[in-house]
């Protein structure tokens, strides 16, 4: 892991922001379309932008399109379904061949299937990926993993499985949030910045260590979990009083992940991540 940088005095323009959305910007909601943003985050959001010289982006398992529908007319750089898809600062929208209509249609039926045959499943398509949500019926868990396995085996050369909270997705296979990251930091405005991550899911994990290798500073939100970030914040408010403080105080709020402010990161001090404990996690 690189060495934490000095942040003493650095400001918001040498800064490279990437935010997670569900669980982090957001309270995670029953059914993904029943999230909405309020208005303080988004001019919140649009104030970091500005003064950071538009280095600021969205890095989610949403489509791209739904992050815009959800923050307009605020319209940011963004990473749609976990890195496989691309919106830099200068607008222009890129992604590799997506999956196949023929692997995406039979790994929907197989999980539209399965959501009829149990009460509180939800499938969701992402178009190019697809969710299946249970945090309707939790105690479904272990059918909906082992289910989701088989599904993900049979279309393994084009989707792969992605654990989350209360969901188990189909991405496209390949996509990662570490790659999103590291596409943003090779153009303008991020290039050259230092890279600051905030997430809480595992699909999550990988961009972290990436922005640690990087010397970079990252915060896991709301997890008991083992996780190779360098802090934790304690929840949504508190990410979002972190961007508060990050607009006002940035030489504090980057203190407080640097692990130079233990007590204002939540109470919980740094994580321990063996890599070990992270796979299983997402076995």
């Amino acid at each position: 892991m690189a060495a934490i940088p000095c942040i003493d005095n650095l400001p918001l323009s040498a800064l490279a922001l990437f935010l997670d959305v569900d669980g982090t910007l957001l309270e995670i909601a029953a059914r993904p379309q029943a999230v909405s943003v309020p208005d303080g985050l988004r001019q919140r959001l649009r104030a970091l932008s500005l003064a950071s010289g538009g280095a600021v982006a969205l890095v989610s398992g949403r489509a791209i399109d739904d992050l815009d529908a959800l923050f307009a007319p605020l319209t940011l750089p963004s990473a749609g379904l976990h890195g496989f898809e691309h919106r830099g600062a200068s607008g222009a929208y890129r992604r590799p061949p997506p999956p196949s209509t023929a692997a995406l249609e039979s790994a929907r039926g197989a999980m539209l299937h399965l959501a009829r045959q149990h009460t509180g499943l939800l499938v969701e398509d992402k178009r190019f990926a697809l969710a299946l949500h249970y945090r309707d019926a939790p105690g479904l868990e272990d059918v909906v993993v082992t289910a989701m396995r088989d599904i993900a085996a049979s279309v393994s050369d084009e989707l792969e499985l992605q654990r989350g909270k209360m969901v188990v997705e189909l991405r496209p296979l390949g996509a990662t949030k570490a790659k999103a990251v590291a596409a943003f930091l090779e153009e303008p405005p991020f290039a050259g910045r230092t890279a600051v991550f905030i997430g809480d899911d595992l699909t999550d994990e990988p961009a972290f260590e990436l922005v640690n290798r990087l010397g970079g500073l990252s915060a896991v939100v709301n997890a008991a979990r083992p996780s190779a970030a360098r802090a934790r914040l304690a929840d949504v408010t508190a990410v979002r009083d972190w961007l508060a403080q990050l607009q006002s105080e940035p030489a504090a709020a980057l203190r407080r992940l640097s692990g130079q402010d233990h007590d204002s990161v939540g109470g919980k001090g740094l994580p321990a991540a063996p890599r070990d404990a992270r796979l299983r996690s997402q076995a």
